[in-house]
């Protein structure tokens, strides 16, 4: 069981040996979908800050995404799929290792204050203190780079890491290339050269960062040479500073023109406002520069022949910040969005591509989370499992071959802090169609119906007791099995006269 200091690194070294001997027993496997010549290949493209509707495929009518629509057809849409938490770094850490962030005490966004630290921030004065946390992916953590990287696999990271400080940078995580990628969660220096950047040497003055890490990473492709790969694009887009090129801008101006919408551009959410429509255009401009970028990777894949021995996966690490900074992007019909446990905060896009196994164009709603993505990429490639460390993930390869459901009873989320979009110290589960939140300033529980409520307008917590009851006991039960670290009273709290 982790703690919060722990490092048990003699641990890691076990757990590759012994997958490594089992690969070695087992032999090279090789499944239908790739080459009988050579493993499958990895592109991995994760995005910062992406809502759910912030894709053609998944709906907005204002952002255009040609390549990402078109990876959508050629590949399985997930409706259901979500991050393991609303913000980005706890997200980031359960991709890499297959851990709940409560399991590892992962459970804000690296830099966020600390109970000692509180006093500095606009939380000081809330009933609660944030529970203590680990600021960075634990070295213990066996990551899936390092997994693969041991079964002869080249690893490429480009992008923004936010996962630690040095010591524990990508090349320190099993990723053998590093562009862009240290303990800072934003670009420095904007999305345009200068960077400001010590892991991405400046380019030609006015440089496209999104373009500039697509570049990088169709040039680790151009000299892959026979070797498997995990190429892992995570861009620093849709992120803050919202910053887009001038043609995307005016574009998305002139279009923003032509928008007639008769309902309110922001509702009340908590103590914030939420956007409800779709019509910022440097938001805009910033998605499909985004789209752009994944699209010159599919084509270099196509141009390399390396296309049919690649698998893609496309995701977001949280959802589209709607209720604060900004509020550039509307999640409805979901709620809120970025920082809350409401379906907007953690209700992401998912796509994957998996040729000669996934459909083209096969949409899916059995609901998956991120820390499923490690054992699903090993059974991919025909690897042994890490059962141990993946413990939290669940494969998803017969989903995508489209045989099966997911034997798994519940996902489940602990966030025990303050957001800076206005979320509270809460936790929820979902289990089937039912979703139960906790929130620990007043212990209230909502619990919704996602089937016939999406947007979680309609708490059935007083008609449906026993099920609200069910879910709650669930729920403590696994805090209580992860050893999850809980928010305590604030003693400075602000009390109202």
């Amino acid at each position: 069981m982790s703690t919060l200091n722990s490092t048990n690194l003699p641990r890691r070294k076990f757990l590759l040996s012994m997958g490594l001997a089992a690969a070695s027993l087992a032999g090279p496997l090789f499944l239908p979908g790739c080459s009988k010549k050579k493993k499958l290949n990895f592109v991995f493209s994760l995005i910062d800050d992406l809502g759910w509707r912030d894709l053609g495929c998944y709906g907005s009518k204002f952002y255009e995404t040609p390549n990402i629509d078109r990876l959508a057809a050629e590949g399985m849409r997930f409706t259901d799929a979500y991050a393991a938490c609303p913000v980005c770094s706890p997200t980031r850490a359960s991709i890499l290792s297959g851990k709940y962030p409560a399991r590892m005490h992962t459970t804000d966004w690296f830099g966020a204050p600390q109970p000692d630290t509180v006093e500095k921030h606009w939380t000081r004065s809330k009933p609660l203190l944030p529970a203590q946390y680990v600021d960075r992916l634990p070295l213990e953590e066996i990551t899936i780079a390092e997994a693969l990287e041991r079964h002869g696999y080249a690893t490429f990271f480009a992008g923004k890491w936010h996962l630690g400080r040095e010591g524990y940078f990508p090349e320190d995580q099993g990723f053998e290339i590093n562009k862009g990628g240290y303990h800072v969660g934003s670009p420095r220096g904007g999305y345009f050269s200068p960077y400001n950047n010590p892991k991405l040497a400046d380019g030609p003055v006015g440089e496209h960062l999104p373009d500039r890490l697509a570049n990088e990473s169709v040039r680790f492709l151009e000299q892959a040479g026979a070797k498997p790969f995990l190429l892992y694009l995570s861009f620093y887009s849709v992120h803050n500073p919202q910053q887009a090129r001038e043609d995307l801008k005016h574009k998305y101006e002139d279009k923003a023109h032509n928008i007639n919408y008769e309902g309110e551009e922001f509702l009340p959410e908590g103590e914030r406002m939420s956007r409800q429509v779709q019509n910022q255009p440097v938001y805009a401009g910033m998605v499909e520069a985004v789209d752009q970028a994944v699209g010159k990777v599919l084509t270099a894949l196509d141009q390399l022949g390396l296309a049919e021995d690649t698998a893609i996966i496309f995701m977001s690490d949280n959802g589209g910040l709607s209720t604060s900074e900004g509020s550039p992007t509307s999640n409805v019909p979901l709620r809120a969005g970025k920082g809350w446990l409401y379906e907007g905060g953690i209700r992401v896009p998912m796509i994957v591509k998996w040729p000669g196994m996934v459909k083209p164009g096969s949409i899916v709603s059995e609901p998956v989370v991120s820390t499923d993505f490690y054992p699903t990429m090993l059974e991919m490639a025909g690897l042994p499992l890490l059962d141990s460390q993946h413990v939290d993930g669940r494969s998803l390869a017969a989903v995508l071959r489209g045989n099966d459901k997911i034997d798994r009873e519940a996902i489940f989320w602990h966030y025990p802090h303050y957001g800076n979009q206005g979320g509270s110290p809460s936790s929820a589960i979902r289990a089937g169609n039912y979703k139960l939140i906790q929130f620990y300033e007043d212990n209230r529980i909502e619990l919704y119906d996602l089937a016939h409520d999406i947007g979680e307008t309609r708490n059935l917590t007083e008609k449906m007791p026993e099920k609200a009851a069910e879910l709650n006991a669930k729920l403590q039960d696994w805090l209580h099995s992860v050893n999850a670290a809980m928010p305590t009273k604030n003693p400075n709290a602000k009390t109202e006269e």
